[in-house]
């Protein structure tokens, strides 16, 4: 069974998923993608340790801070698309990667030359936990903001208040 419960936030509400134990799912309402991600048998709880958790995340990171920590979850998809969420979440606050960038550090783990950063596009489009897996790091070749499933006025939000992005 998957359960829900819902966040909100100053950059509107957040919708977070649960196998009971990890998070599996953290979306911004009307976000691409979570709907396809999301059990259509799923319930409404609130009162789930993993939620208590990714809650007390949100509070923190929203007030301006690093959180310190990190929610149990569990990445789901394929092998490629888990690994491209292992990476996301080396990057650190305050700081981006190319997609590019990404796709170097997994073609040289398997051995390759080079790797589609089309490929690792896809992967971070398709992020299953928001914001705490920082797919809004994640930046275009010439550092271009480009592909949060959230929208890029929430993706420019989102790294302004990490104090990437100055206000002009």
């Amino acid at each position: 069974m998957e359960y829900i419960t819902h966040y909100h936030s100053r950059l509107g509400g957040i919708t977070l998923a649960s196998d009971g134990t990890l998070l599996t799912g953290l979306w911004f309402e009307g976000q691409k993608y979570y709907e396809s991600i999301l059990d259509p048998e799923h319930e409404e709880r609130h009162d789930l340790a993993v939620f208590d958790a990714t809650r007390q995340w949100l509070d923190i990171y929203f007030s301006g801070l690093v959180p310190q920590f990190v929610p149990p979850l569990e990445i789901r998809g394929s092998a490629f698309r888990r690994r491209v969420g292992e990476v996301m979440l080396t990057i650190p606050y305050g700081q981006t990667m190319t997609y590019g960038d990404i796709a170097r550090i997994i073609a040289q783990e398997r051995g390759m030359a080079s790797m589609s950063a089309q490929a690792v596009g896809g992967a971070v489009g398709h992020n299953p936990i928001s914001l705490i897996i920082p797919c809004h790091r994640v930046v275009g070749a010439n550092g271009a903001l480009v592909g949060y499933a959230g929208g890029i006025e929430r993706k420019a939000e989102l790294l302004r208040m990490e104090r990437l992005v100055r206000n002009t």
